[in-house]
């Protein structure tokens, strides 16, 4: 006999979807996001947007933030410093200037308290923005700049300000720290390093 629990499981938020690799976004594509936003005075998407890019968190992680992760007293730090809740490991992030004012804003905007999560739910039955809510605001955000949503999802803000970093240095380690990886294989297989970028590094290097 089947598991009537089983039976009546929910489905998961992303079934029939296409999942895995998610394309980053390119610099025109975060400021065309970003202008749209901050247009629109969406105060609370746009601290999200920013501190998406710049904290490269699993959208796990990036939902269960709270104030105090981020903040002392009423200023946000320009460096915090979470659990990663997939690995359990430590994983530091910068944030930048321009995403320090959107979360001060928003954190003032809202009365926010230091035990407050960053990103309430605006369901009852849910105390921060689930996962499922921020899929939905990224696929909204992936629309408004007429790009398909199947190939871009939360995994996007967390690859694309890496991805930035890679293009420009090449540095693998630095990534590996970034993205808190345990192995440097990880973060190969994550960026998609391929024999032509090993190759186009080889070519730059004369001897």
């Amino acid at each position: 006999m089947l598991n009537s629990t089983a039976s009546t499981k929910k489905p998961a938020w992303n079934k029939g979807k296409l999942v895995g690799q998610k394309i980053p976004f390119k610099l025109e594509e975060i400021w065309g996001i970003r202008i749209r936003l901050e247009i629109a005075d969406n105060v609370r998407e746009l601290a999200l947007f920013n501190l998406a890019i710049d904290s490269k968190l699993r959208a796990c992680d990036l939902v269960n933030l709270r104030v105090l992760d981020v903040s002392h007293g009423s200023k946000v730090q320009s460096r915090a410093m979470v659990i990663q809740r997939k690995t359990n490991r430590p994983v530091q992030f910068e944030i930048t200037k321009r995403t320090r004012v959107s979360l001060e804003r928003w954190i003032g905007f809202k009365g926010l308290k230091s035990d407050d999560y960053l990103f309430k739910s605006r369901l009852k039955n849910s105390p921060h923005l689930s996962t499922r809510q921020y899929a939905r605001i990224v696929e909204r955000w992936v629309k408004c700049l007429g790009l398909d949503p199947v190939a871009y999802g939360t995994h996007t803000l967390r690859r694309t300000k890496v991805s930035l970093i890679y293009k420009r240095t090449k540095n693998l380690r630095a990534i590996q720290l970034l993205l808190g990886h345990s192995n440097l294989e990880s973060t190969v297989r994550y960026l998609g390093v391929d024999v032509d970028d090993a190759l186009e590094l080889a070519e730059q290097t004369d001897v």
